[in-house]
């Protein structure tokens, strides 16, 4: 388990979820063609726990049940400054999408599109600015914020890296 991981039970019902993409796949058979549903779903508790999912299924609802299933399993600790903005830029990469975060002053809200937005939300993020690089497939835009969410440190964790006070960075 990684550092800012965090294990939560799925069972209460705290945190909040949003669907980013369903679509219907197809599994070209000798038979004809057999077809599925994928969902990517996001949950998070807007206080800075968030998580991706995917999951497929015959059904559009049980895609979605298992989608959740998956993120609730990969939540993750997001760092946050005053509980609205994160401690400084960076992009996330997954596949050939790549997103820009940048904190934002209080007041500025939420200025991102799409998956990347769905991710800040449920993170609890109020104040930031994002931008999708590259590719805009929705689960690797929303794959790609999470990257960039992730790779967030606080001051205070780098002061503690290097072995000093924060009044010395």
């Amino acid at each position: 388990m990684a550092r800012n991981e965090k294990v939560v039970d799925p069972k209460k019902k705290l945190l909040d979820e949003k669907v980013i993409n369903i679509s219907r796949v197809t599994k070209v058979t000798k038979g004809g063609r057999h077809f599925r549903f994928s969902a990517a779903m996001v949950v998070g508790d807007g206080k800075g726990l968030v998580g991706i999912g995917t999951g497929k299924a015959n059904e559009v609802p049980e895609a979605i049940k298992k989608g959740l299933q998956a993120a609730n399993k990969n939540l993750v600790r997001v760092s946050l400054v005053d509980n609205r903005t994160i401690p400084h830029e960076a992009i996330g990469e997954c596949g050939r999408a790549r997103v820009l975060i940048k904190p934002a002053p209080k007041g500025t809200g939420i200025i991102a599109g799409g998956a990347a937005r769905a991710v800040l939300e449920l993170a609890g993020v109020k104040d930031i600015v994002a931008k999708s690089l590259g590719s805009n497939t929705k689960v690797n835009v929303a794959k790609a914020t999470l990257e960039a969410l992730k790779s967030e440190r606080t001051a205070e964790q780098i002061a503690e890296l290097r072995g000093k006070k924060v009044e010395e960075l």
